[in-house]
């Protein structure tokens, strides 16, 4: 086993970059076209049924305007009932011939059965399943009390999405349907103070890979990187505006039928430093986030 590897750690990687000098511009331009007949062919939603967690508030409320707009049928789900209700009501005005809301801890197992339950009992049929349910906690990994606490974060963020998607998946191979997974930035530019939430972001990325690979064309799956954007995480009155871009641009890629969307697109700069140069993103992160943080404190 050993000869084999070192034969392959010689051979393989020339031959590699021969291959992709050779076929990776027919490859480009097979992907142009294909992004081009899929703007064309952008499926139509209205009269789909769509259910979204984490509705209440930020990129979820916003998502639910968005799909309203275009006359998909709506399933809220959210902690906060009274916010729910009044999201639904404005994207019933907005739209959307029928909404639910199912107050719904998407870190329990046995809520997000019950919310697909629910769903599917109300519209008989699923879609779209847009996995939005987030939650953060910023601070250092060291300055932490109680680790346990951070469990909150995977349990929301990750086990979150696995316990809808695994419920829903049944439902989605018959009609064929959608997966929109809402990962993050933080997946891949990992931030300091936002270890648990970098990672169970990128549990999210590796998960839906995983799982469209598995699928195939049975089930569709659009992983959805956002930068930074207004939420209860996130504020600011500049924001507003970036999210209801944002859900557009995520509902416009799901119909499309994209693999990933990163939005906004500047933030593709950030994968691409992490790969050339993670030195100087750490560096520059350590300087600007942590050193400085440090000073004030002091």
């Amino acid at each position: 086993m050993d000869l084999i590897h070192k034969v392959l750690n010689i051979v393989l990687p020339p031959i590699t970059l021969i291959l992709l000098l050779l076929f990776f511009p027919y490859f480009l331009v097979s992907k142009f076209i294909s992004s081009i007949k899929r703007s064309i062919n952008s499926e139509k939603v209205a009269g789909k049924v769509v259910l979204i967690t984490g509705a209440s508030s930020g990129i979820g409320e916003y998502l639910a305007y968005e799909y309203a707009r275009r006359g998909a049928c709506l399933a809220l789900s959210a902690r906060r009932e009274e916010r729910l209700r009044a999201v639904a009501d404005k994207a019933r005005e907005l739209g959307s011939p029928d909404v639910i809301v199912i107050a719904t801890d998407i870190s329990k197992v046995e809520d997000c059965e019950r919310f697909v339950n629910e769903a599917m009992n109300h519209f008989g049929k699923l879609d779209h399943l847009v996995n939005n349910a987030g939650v953060a906690q910023i601070d250092m990994f060291e300055d932490c009390k109680q680790i346990s606490e951070f469990a909150t974060i995977m349990n929301t963020n990750f086990w979150g999405s696995v316990y809808a998607s695994h419920f829903a998946i049944p439902h989605l191979r018959k009609s064929k349907g959608r997966i929109v997974g809402i990962s993050s930035i933080a997946g891949w530019c990992s931030v300091p103070r936002m270890s648990f939430y970098s990672a169970s972001k990128a549990a999210i990325t590796s998960f839906y890979e995983t799982l469209r690979a598995e699928f195939g064309s049975d089930i569709r799956i659009t992983i959805v990187t956002p930068g930074v954007v207004e939420s209860e995480m996130t504020q600011g009155d500049f924001l507003s505006k970036s999210t209801e871009r944002c859900a557009k641009a995520i509902v416009d890629s799901a119909c499309r039928g994209d693999r990933y969307l990163v939005e906004p697109s500047w933030a593709r700069i950030s994968f691409l430093m992490k790969v050339l140069c993670p030195e100087v993103l750490e560096w520059w992160f350590h300087r600007i986030l942590v050193a400085k943080s440090s000073k004030k404190s002091n």
